[in-house]
């Protein structure tokens, strides 16, 4: 007789086929707050000789209100760099879990002697008060009830305070239109940047990179990427026109898709601004390449051009009232080096943009300290010298090189892990996060596209989990990672943190996240268990839950 475990376990527990996974919601209640999206996942396993298939039938008061997906087990080559520490489930090439895709209840599989994980998640709206119930009943082959699991939730009738950190995953356009094989532009392409861009919003991702022109990043010296420039570029006279329409189109669109604010993309090339990017432009009735890697950044040409573009663009931007909603990038990542080219490309710009900050991921203290950059963004393992410095309104990124100590959001790495970033915005008062890779489908400087449901580390370049956070499903639409609906959840922390704030004060919250997590919670050393998340919210909640009641009854 085939032997059935069905197990309920938080959101940040990573199953693997061969190991138990911790039961690590035990005497914790689940709860959240109308508008917030509750993660949880049931993990099973049939101690079969086959493979077999049953179905699952919902009941409870939430059966209706559920979604479930099923979490797939991806490859990685690469899931970390030579440097690491110990906090790794693993550090050896394998399959890790992270997909998470539709599932019918009407068949699922029993893989003979693994553990396999069902995310289930809801999305608490009004209506829906206290303790509330689901439970999942399994069936075999032949319809016979196996097993099931339950769990309670209980919804707070409060609304959390809208999210004011800044978060953006840069977005590539052309990697959609390669993946999907549209025009860029196109009535389709269009399409499924719309599909992606609501799904971006809704994950608490609040700023987009726009692609005025085709951004010069990850891209090999003498390279290019395909063209996505929105700004269309005329050569009439020896003077250039402007039309702006398409992008108008696009901060539209992603306004209306609940998106912010908006970068305009780097206006020179990647590591030290030695280029101008690439700039298509009608001239004699063809669509030519007029600059590139072959354009020095301070040569006359491109300085002429750039002035006149950033003096139309500006005044289009004040025209749509998006004057406090714009931030611009010129060169990505410049080291110690870059410095004097930097100020230089800097220099040639302030004019024209005439106020609008200027936003760059930049770890050197020196570029913020010489007034060369408006607003760095330095990497969470080179933050401390920005910190020490109190430097006002201050971001932080990662990326595959923050593979030691610091928070990731690596396959291979625990969720806690990718979700203690939450605690350590709120704790440092960090304004933003930035990140390089929302939907990258390239190699490594984009010498060729990749299909990322078989290549997760952009050809062994960059550790399972850098490049991107959703997967291009076969209709246009994205699927999820587990990586992103976790970052989802560290940026609903935040919010939680803030209210309770409102409610008490600062020092209250963080009294409450350092007497949970029994350790002072810091850069490199923090809790990454699921158990101090959970316990965590669940403190949090019923505090403003208390407090907000008693405040409605005096």
């Amino acid at each position: 007789m085939v032997k059935y475990e069905f197990k309920i376990i938080s959101s940040l527990n990573k199953v693997f086929p061969g190991a138990e996974p911790e039961d690590d919601l035990r005497g914790i209640r689940l709860s959240g707050f109308w508008g917030e999206t509750i993660s949880l996942q049931c993990a099973y396993r049939a101690e079969s000789l086959y493979t077999g298939y049953g179905r699952i039938a919902l009941h409870g008061s939430l059966k209706d209100a559920v979604r479930i997906r099923e979490v797939k087990l991806m490859p990685s080559v690469l899931p970390c760099n030579g440097e690491g520490d110990d906090h790794y489930l693993s550090k050896e090439p394998g399959l890790y879990p992270d997909l998470l895709s539709n599932i019918s209840l009407e068949r699922i599989t029993y893989v003979p002697c693994q553990w396999h994980a069902l995310w289930i998640d809801l999305e608490a709206e009004e209506g829906m008060e206290g303790n509330q119930d689901l439970i999942l009943q399994f069936y075999d082959e032949e319809d016979l009830l196996v097993g099931e699991a339950r769990t309670e939730i209980c919804i707070y009738p409060i609304h959390l305070p809208p999210q004011t950190c800044f978060h953006t995953e840069w977005f590539h356009c052309d990697c959609l239109a390669d993946y999907y094989g549209v025009e860029p532009w196109s009535a389709r392409h269009w399409e499924i940047m719309k599909n992606f861009i609501t799904l971006y919003s809704k994950r608490g991702i609040n700023m987009i990179l726009a692609p005025a022109f085709t951004p010069p990043l990850d891209t090999a010296v003498g390279e290019e990427r395909t063209t996505v420039q929105l700004v269309d570029v005329k050569i009439v006279g020896g003077k250039y026109m402007f039309s702006f329409d398409k992008l108008y189109t696009f901060f539209q669109m992603c306004m209306e898709c609940g998106v912010k604010y908006f970068e305009i993309a780097h206006l020179f090339t990647q590591w030290g601004a030695k280029s101008a990017p690439k700039v298509m432009a009608e001239k004699e009735g063809a669509l030519v390449r007029i600059f590139g890697w072959e354009t020095d950044s301070q040569s006359f040409a491109y300085q002429e051009f750039l002035g006149q573009f950033l003096d139309a663009l500006v005044l289009r931007l004040d025209e749509w009232k998006l004057r406090d909603r714009v931030f611009f990038h010129l060169s990505d990542e410049p080291e110690e080096k870059d410095l004097e080219m930097y100020r230089k490309v800097r220099e040639s710009v302030s004019a024209h943009l005439k106020g609008y900050p200027i936003m760059d991921a930049v770890s050197r203290y020196t570029f913020y300290e010489s007034g060369v950059v408006d607003k760095p963004v330095p990497a969470v393992d080179h933050l401390e010298p920005f910190l020490e410095n109190q430097v006002p309104g201050l971001w932080t990124y990662y990326c595959g090189a923050q593979g030691k100590d610091v928070t990731n959001r690596f396959f291979a790495m625990p969720s806690g892990r990718t979700r203690i970033l939450g605690v350590q915005m709120y704790q440092y008062r960090l304004e933003g996060f930035l990140h390089w890779g929302f939907n990258f489908y390239n190699s490594q400087y984009s010498l060729y596209h990749i299909n990322p449901y078989q290549v997760t580390d952009a050809g062994a370049a960059f550790p399972s989990g850098d490049a991107f956070l959703v997967y291009p499903g076969a209709d246009g639409c994205p699927e999820e990672s587990l990586r992103l609906m976790v970052l989802a959840e560290a940026m609903q922390d935040i919010r939680a943190f803030q209210m309770l704030e409102e409610l008490t004060s600062r020092e209250y919250v963080m009294d409450l996240i350092r007497q949970t997590a029994e350790e002072p919670v810091t850069l490199v050393s923090y809790p990454d268990n699921s158990q101090f998340f959970q316990k965590l919210r669940e403190i949090v909640n019923k505090e403003i839950a208390d407090r907000r009641i008693s405040y409605r009854n005096s």
